[in-house]
């Protein structure tokens, strides 16, 4: 991190001249020239005093948070195949095990199911795109055919199978991921 950098990033958002800060922090306006361009560093202290004159703090201010990625490609997607269950699961929004939800693209071919999957906290929801499907869910079995969606609590064991003679899409997430 470039200290310099950041405090100079900060000073410009909130509209203040190098003059001003300096004049918040009992500083000279060379000073602050000084350190935006990383030729100096301020003690401890003088940088508390600068943070504070930004409106923020130590704390904050080295907290080094991310930009959230709000849109996704196909390229950030993970491909998962199953031979022996005749499925593919890609997952749609990288690490979001990490997250409360972790939604999933799941095809099906005929004959294919996927993996059989533990009572949990927790719910699950999904959405057909193409094709049919059963849900399993204990020793229930419900169909869900092209533009239906399901939504149950994930207390007892749960899968879904290819109910028909085509390649079945679904959406499928899980709060909490357990894909």
């Amino acid at each position: 991190m470039k200290i310099g950098e950041k405090i100079r990033r900060l000073r410009v958002q909130n509209s203040l001249t190098q003059e001003e800060l300096a004049d918040r922090c009992e500083l000279t306006k060379g000073f602050i020239s000084q350190v935006e361009r990383d030729l100096t560093s301020p003690s401890i202290a003088t940088l508390m005093d600068i943070l504070e004159g930004l409106g923020t703090n130590l704390r904050d201010f080295f907290n080094e948070i991310e930009d959230e990625k709000i849109v996704f490609s196909k390229d950030d997607a993970f491909v998962a195949e199953n031979g022996d269950l005749k499925y593919t699961l890609k997952w749609i929004i990288p690490n979001a095990q990490k997250n409360i939800m972790e939604p999933i693209l799941i095809e099906i071919e005929p004959g294919g199911r996927s993996k059989e999957d533990s009572p949990h906290e927790g719910e699950e929801f999904g959405y057909v795109i193409n094709g049919s499907i059963f849900i399993h869910i204990g020793s229930e079995k419900y169909k869900v055919r092209k533009g239906e969606s399901f939504y149950y609590k994930a207390n007892a064991n749960h899968y879904i199978s290819n109910a028909g003679k085509t390649k079945t899409t679904i959406i499928w997430v899980s709060t909490p991921p357990s894909f």
